[in-house]
């Protein structure tokens, strides 16, 4: 199997947890449904009928996830306005047109992206695209507001490994985990988060699922049902 890793990176990013109302609060990575928009932008999958995740569907597409930075989250205060059908739609209130909102968001997020197609010339286009720094749309995070870099690592092969403990860079879906599961360390910060892990080309939801992760984005040794070895050693899993 063929793999294309990548860096991507910005000063801040949002992605807005599902449950959220007033308030919006941020997963701590980017949702793998996210993480195919970002690569639908470099490559030049359009958003409108959902182009890009009929194209990069969970039957072709796997994605893994590493966290580079420790998570740092902040809150920020957001004026919103209704801008829907083009319109400006001014509220009739006493505090003006304008709805101050608290959202939080990742200060200076930076994750490492594992990415494999079933399409090989969809796989070289990416590579290509990504070794020359350019893209089709302008890769955000989360928001159009969060302007996001980014950078090719490398295309390199992974073999398929199962149920031995390794090093694991990537954050790690609970179902995937083997008997035994993780060994907790000293000095390292463990978390779980319910992701979205996979959408229809309607954007419906096909898979939530609890996701496990390390918060200063070290390895997480642990025994896991599948994953792969890359040809530096290095080891990951797609969620």
């Amino acid at each position: 199997m063929k793999v294309i890793v990548f860096d991507v990176w910005g000063d801040y990013a949002h992605f807005r947890r599902f449950y959220t109302t007033t308030s919006p609060i941020t997963f701590s990575l980017p949702p793998p449904p996210t993480v195919l928009g970002i690569i639908g932008s470099v490559i030049g999958l359009r958003r409108e009928n959902n182009e890009y995740l009929k194209i990069l569907n969970p039957q072709t597409t796997a994605v893994g996830i590493q966290i580079l930075k420790p998570i740092k989250k902040i809150r920020l205060g957001i004026n919103l306005i209704n801008t829907k059908n083009n319109i400006f739609w001014l509220k009739e209130r006493r505090e003006g047109a304008r709805t101050p909102t608290r959202f939080e968001f990742l200060k200076e997020p930076a994750y490492r992206i594992y990415f494999h197609h079933e399409d090989e010339q969809l796989m070289v286009k990416m590579k290509e695209h990504l070794s020359e720094h350019k893209s089709f749309f302008t890769p955000c995070l989360g928001l159009s507001e969060l302007l996001a870099d980014f950078r090719f690592v490398g295309y390199l092969s992974a073999e398929e490994k199962s149920d031995e403990f390794s090093e694991i860079l990537t954050a790690i879906a609970v179902s995937n985990l083997s008997d035994g599961g993780i060994k907790l360390e000293e000095g390292k910060k463990y978390f779980k988060e319910t992701l979205p892990l996979s959408m229809d080309g309607e954007r419906k939801v096909l898979r939530y699922e609890d996701v496990v992760f390390e918060g200063d984005g070290k390895s997480i040794k642990a025994k896991l049902k599948r994953f792969f070895q890359l040809e530096n050693g290095e080891a990951f899993c797609f969620l």
